[in-house]
C-alpha cells in the first residue's frame, strides 16, 4: 500500500508536507529512493517520502491529499467500551473491545485490570494472553497495565477495598506468569506498605512499578521513584495533588525526570489549566495520554457495572451509583487527544506524540509501535486537516478497515 500526497507525523515529532507513506508486509517499508542528497524534506530510508514514490504492481493506492497520515493510537490505560470490560474474562469481551477501539483508531492496547481477588485477576490476563497470541480482528492487545491490587485504601477512587492486598513479588511474578509477559504496569501505593523499597527493587527489572491510587506524601513518593519506580497512573487523579507546602505525588513525578505520566484529557478528570501545568511540570517527552475507559463508552446513558460496582453513565460522566465517585471516562484516546488540541490548547504534533510514541515507550513497545519507521507496524490514522481532525481512514497491517 502506498498512500499518497498527505501531510506525515515523522518520527521527529513533526508534520511533513507532501509525502507517501509505504506499507509492504504489514509493517512500514523503507521509502527513500535515488540519491539522498536530492532529498531535503525527510531523511534517505524513511518510511515515508516526497510524493512520487513508485508502486509495485496491483499496490493499493489510497488518496490521503487533505489528510494529516499519524500513527497508530495506544491507550496504555483503559478498561473497556461497548458493554464489555476486560475485567469480564471473555474472549468475547476482548473481541468487542479490540474491534471498537481500532475502528476509532486506536490500534495498539493495553487494558488496565481492576481491584479484584488474584485467582480472577490471573483468569483475566489467561484469557489476554490468549486473545494476543492467536487471530483476531481489531487492535493489537501488547500488555496490560494493573491498577490493583497494590493500592491505597484511602485513594481507592472506584477501585474495591475489599481486594486490596499488601504488595508481593511473588504474586506479582503469579501475574506476569498468568499473562504470558503481558503485564507491563503494576500499580502500587508506597505508604501502604512498609517494604515498599525492597518491593520495587525486586520487580523493576520485570515489569514496571507505577505509582497508583495512592495518598503517598511527596517524601515517601520520591523514595519510591529512587527505588525504581517509573511511572504515574492517571496524574492529578486518585493521588496527593501539588500543594505549595505539600508537593505531594504531582510534585515527585515533575522532580523525578525518569518518570512517565498518565493524564486524560477528557475534560471532566481534569481542567485544561491543569493539564497545561502538568505539560509545564514534566515535559511533553513524559506525558502520556489514556482514556480511563469503562464498559459504558459508546454507549447510552444508564446503569452499568464496574467489578461487581454499579455506576451511572449520564452524558460525558460516569459516577458510582453509591457515593458518587467518579468511576473512569466515558471517552475514547482518539477523542481525549482532540479534546486536548481543541479546548486544552495542547499543540497537534504534542498531542500525536502523547498518545502514539510515548505510550509506547513507557511500555517498552517502541521498536514495533508509535512512530511511522521502517519495520514498525503498518498502523496509520488519517485525519482530515479541519477543526474537528474528523478520522477519514483507520489502516492496520496496510489494510484499510475504516
Amino acid at each position: 500500500m502506498i498512500i499518497r500526497n498527505t501531510c506525515v507525523f515523522g518520527p521527529d515529532r513533526k508534520f511533513h508536507e507532501h509525502q507517501d507513506v509505504v506499507i509492504r508486509g504489514g509493517v512500514f517499508a523503507c521509502a527513500g529512493q535515488g540519491d539522498p542528497t536530492e532529498r531535503e524534506a525527510v531523511p534517505y530510508g524513511t518510511a515515508f517520502a516526497e510524493t512520487g514514490v513508485a508502486a509495485e504492481v496491483g499496490e493499493e493506492i489510497v488518496d490521503g491529499s487533505g489528510c494529516y497520515a499519524i500513527p497508530g493510537l495506544i491507550d496504555i490505560h483503559f478498561h473497556g467500551a461497548m458493554n464489555a470490560d476486560v475485567c469480564d474474562g471473555e474472549r468475547q469481551a476482548y473481541e468487542v473491545i479490540a474491534a471498537y477501539e481500532a475502528r476509532e483508531g486506536i490500534t495498539a492496547i493495553c487494558p488496565a485490570t481492576l481491584t479484584l481477588s488474584v485467582e480472577e485477576l490471573k483468569h483475566v490476563l489467561a484469557v489476554g494472553a490468549d486473545f494476543a497470541g492467536t487471530p483476531h480482528v481489531g487492535s493489537d492487545l501488547i500488555g496490560f497495565n494493573m491498577e490493583g491490587p497494590f493500592i491505597s485504601h484511602v485513594k481507592k477512587g472506584a477501585q474495591n477495598e475489599a481486594y486490596i492486598l499488601p504488595c508481593s513479588a511473588a504474586v506479582a511474578d503469579e501475574f506476569l506468569d498468568a499473562s504470558d509477559g503481558l503485564v507491563k504496569i503494576i500499580g502500587l501505593a508506597p505508604e501502604e506498605n512498609p517494604d515498599f523499597e525492597e518491593y520495587i527493587r525486586a520487580v523493576k527489572g520485570r515489569v514496571t512499578v507505577s505509582l497508583a491510587h495512592t495518598n503517598a506524601d511527596y517524601e515517601t513518593a520520591m523514595r519510591a521513584f529512587s527505588a525504581g519506580a517509573s511511572h504515574a497512573v492517571h496524574l492529578f487523579n486518585a493521588m496527593t495533588g501539588l500543594g505549595h507546602r505539600e508537593p505531594g505525588v504531582v510534585g515527585a513525578v515533575s522532580d523525578s525526570p525518569h518518570v512517565n505520566a498518565e493524564i486524560i484529557c477528557d475534560g471532566i478528570h481534569i481542567h485544561p489549566a491543569a493539564v497545561r501545568a502538568a505539560f509545564r511540570l514534566n515535559g511533553k517527552e513524559r506525558m502520556v495520554f489514556i482514556s480511563d475507559s469503562l464498559r459504558c463508552t459508546g454507549m447510552p446513558d444508564g446503569e452499568y457495572e464496574l467489578g461487581g460496582q454499579p455506576v451511572v453513565k449520564q452524558g460525558k460522566f460516569c459516577r458510582l451509583k453509591e457515593g458518587g465517585n467518579l468511576a473512569g471516562s466515558v471517552t475514547n484516546l482518539a477523542d481525549c487527544m482532540r479534546n486536548a488540541v481543541k479546548t486544552m490548547g495542547i499543540p497537534l504534533e504534542d498531542a500525536v506524540a502523547c498518545a502514539t510514541i510515548n505510550p509506547a515507550r513507557a511500555i517498552h513497545e517502541e521498536a514495533r509501535y508509535g512512530s511511522i519507521e521502517p519495520g514498525k507496524k503498518g498502523h496509520v490514522v488519517l485525519l482530515r486537516r479541519d477543526e474537528n481532525l474528523t478520522p477519514e481512514h483507520v489502516i492496520m497491517n496496510g489494510t484499510v478497515i475504516r
